[in-house]
C-alpha cells in the first residue's frame, strides 16, 4: 500500500478545493428520485466496469435503506494525500473519505465524532471488528473512523517479480533487510537497466522493524513497539533509520532506484514488469502472496519479510473510513459503512468485480468462488481497504486449513506495547503544523534515497527544532508515560 504527498500553497489549496473537489459540496439529494446521495473518497484508479459496480451496490443498499445512494469518487495515488489535505483544510463537506493521517487531523477535530453514531446506525458491524482496531482509532476517548477489519497484524515484505528472478536465475533467499536485497537489485539492474529495479516513489516510507509513529509516519515521533525502548524518539536519529537510509541512498547513487523517485508519481502497475522489487504490507487475510497474486490477475510474485508482525495503532490506522465533521449526511454515511461491514453481496461484487462478470459461486453456501478471465485489474476495488475481510467470498485455492490458520494467527498475535495510545495534541497543535511543514520537505528526498542523509537529517533536525520538536516531543512524551502507566 502507498501513501503519497505533495504540498500546496494556501493559494493553491484553495484553488483546487474550488475545482477539482467542487463535487464534495454537491452530495445530497439526487434531482431525478429524491434520495440522499453519499459521497466516498479513495485513492485509486475508477474501475473501467464502476458504473456496473455502483449500480449493483446501489440496488443492494436500497435493500435495507431505500433512501440511500452511494457515489465513489476515485483520485489516483499520487495525488490523493495532497487532495485529502485541501478537503481536510478547507471543511469541504464530503461525506466519506479514506483517511490519512488520522491521529493527527482527528486530534485537530477535523472528523465527525462517530462514538455513538457507530453503536446506533452501524451496531452490527461495530461488534464484528477486532477489539484492537478500537483501541489503535480512540482518540482523546473518541472514534472518529470506521476500520477496515483485515490485517490488524502485519508486516512489511519486499515483493520480487517472479518472471526477473525465473528468466535471469536470480537469488532472494537470503534476503531479509533492505540491505541483502542488493545483490538481486545488481543482478537485475545490469540485466534490464530500464526496469525500476526497487519501484518507489513520492510518498514512499522506509520501514524499521518495529516502530509505532503515533502521529502517523509523516511526523518523525516513533515509539519501539516491542517496549525494548520506553523512550519518544525521532526516528530519522535513530542508528536503524540512518542505516536504512544510508543503503537507499546507494541504491538511488547506483541507479536501482528511478532518478526521478523524490518527484514522481509513476504508478508500477503489479500486472506490469516495469518493476523488479516494491515494498508491500501483508498480514493474515492475504494468506501469503495469494492476494497480490490475485490482484495482479494471476501474476507470480514471491515476498520476503522485512518488519515484525505485531498488532499495533499503525496497522489499526491503515484503511479507515471517515466522516467530515462538515457532512450532511452522517447519519446515512454510517449506514453506508454498516453495510459495506455486513452485507456479503454489497462487498463481494465491489472487491471482486461483479458475479457473471468477474467470477461465479463453486459454492454459494461456503462462499467459494472461481474467478473468469474477465477478472483483471481495474475491474474491481481492493478489499484491504472498502469491508471486513471475513465476509469476502474466497476461491478454492483458499483452504479451509489456511482459513483456520488465519483466524489462529490473529487470536495468538502479539501486540505492540504502544497500541491504543493516541496521544491529546491540543497543547501542541501548532507544534504539530510547524513539524509537518518541515517534514514536507524532507520526507520524499530522504525516504527515496534521493539526498545523502547524514547532511539532510542535520539540517532536516536543525528545522525541526525551531518549529517545537522538543515541545512536542515532552509532551508526547509525558503521555507515554502515562499511558504506560496503566497498562
Amino acid at each position: 500500500m502507498k501513501k503519497w504527498v505533495r504540498n500546496l500553497t494556501v493559494v493553491g489549496m484553495v484553488a483546487l478545493s474550488a475545482t477539482v473537489l467542487a463535487a464534495c459540496g454537491k452530495s445530497g439529494k439526487s434531482a431525478d428520485n429524491e434520495k440522499t446521495t453519499v459521497s466516498m473518497y479513495m485513492p485509486g484508479d475508477k474501475p473501467k466496469n464502476y458504473t456496473a459496480i455502483i449500480n449493483k451496490a446501489n440496488k443492494e443498499i436500497h435493500k435495507t435503506y431505500k433512501d440511500i445512494n452511494l457515489k465513489m469518487t476515485f483520485i489516483g495515488w499520487g495525488d490523493y494525500e495532497q487532495k485529502y489535505n485541501v478537503m481536510v483544510t478547507s471543511g469541504d463537506d464530503y461525506d466519506l473519505a479514506f483517511a490519512q493521517n488520522y491521529p493527527s487531523n482527528a486530534a485537530k477535530g477535523a472528523y465527525a465524532d462517530l462514538t455513538d453514531l457507530l453503536k446506533k446506525d452501524a451496531k452490527k458491524a461495530y461488534n464484528s471488528v477486532d477489539p484492537a482496531y478500537w483501541k489503535g482509532l480512540t482518540v482523546n476517548n473518541k472514534i472518529y473512523g470506521f476500520p477496515v477489519n483485515a490485517n490488524i497484524y502485519a508486516q512489511n515484505v519486499l515483493t520480487f517479480n517472479q518472471s526477473f528472478i525465473d528468466k535471469y536465475n536470480i537469488n532472494i533467499d537470503d534476503v531479509n533487510s533492505y540491505e541483502s536485497m542488493e545483490p538481486a537489485l545488481e543482478q537485475l539492474h545490469k540485466e534490464k537497466p530500464g526496469v525500476a529495479a526497487f519501484a518507489i516513489g513520492q510518498g514512499y516510507k522506509a520501514s524499521p522493524a518495529h516502530m509505532d509513529f503515533p502521529l502517523g509516519n509523516g511526523l518523525p515521533f516513533a515509539i519501539d513497539a516491542k517496549g525494548e525502548d520506553k523512550k519518544v524518539v525521532n526516528v530519522y536519529d535513530t542508528a536503524e533509520m540512518k542505516g536504512i537510509l544510508n543503503t537507499l541512498h546507494g541504491f538511488y547513487k547506483k541507479g536501482y532506484i528511478p532518478q526521478d523517485a523524490a518527484t514522481s508519481s509513476t504508478q508500477y502497475n503489479l500486472q506490469d514488469n516495469t518493476w523488479f522489487v516494491r515494498q508491500e504490507t501483508q498480514g493474515p487475510y492475504d494468506y501469503g502472496d495469494t492476494a497480490l497474486i490475485n490482484n495482479a490477475g494471476g501474476k507470480k510474485m514471491i515476498s520476503k519479510p522485512i518488519t515484525e508482525p505485531l498488532k499495533s495503532s499503525t496497522q489499526a490506522q491503515v484503511a479507515v473510513w471517515t466522516v467530515s465533521k462538515t457532512s450532511k449526511h452522517k447519519e446515512a454515511a454510517v449506514k453506508v459503512l454498516n453495510l459495506l461491514n455486513t452485507d456479503k453481496t454489497l462487498l463481494n461484487n465491489i472487491t471482486w468485480g461483479l458475479e457473471g462478470q468477474q467470477w461465479n459461486f463453486t459454492d454459494r453456501a461456503k462462499g467459494k468462488i472461481k474467478l473468469t478471465d474477465k477478472y483483471k485489474p481495474n475491474y474491481f476495488i481492493g478489499a484491504w481497504m472498502m469491508g471486513n475481510n471475513n465476509n469476502l467470498y474466497t476461491q478454492n485455492s483458499v483452504t479451509d486449513a489456511m482459513i483456520d490458520k488465519r483466524k489462529a494467527d490473529i487470536k495468538d498475535a502479539k501486540q505492540s506495547v504502544a497500541l491504543g495510545f493516541n496521544p491529546d495534541t491540543t497543547k501542541v497543535k501548532t507544534e504539530v503544523t510547524n513539524l509537518s511543514n518541515v517534514m514536507s520537505k524532507y520526507l520524499d528526498i530522504l525516504n527515496t534515497g534521493t539526498a545523502d542523509p547524514e547532511p539532510t537529517i542535520a539540517k532536516m533536525d536543525k528545522e525541526l527544532k525551531t518549529a517545537g520538536y522538543d515541545k512536542v516531543q515532552k509532551e508526547l512524551q509525558s503521555q507515554y508515560d502515562a499511558f504506560l502507566a496503566k497498562q
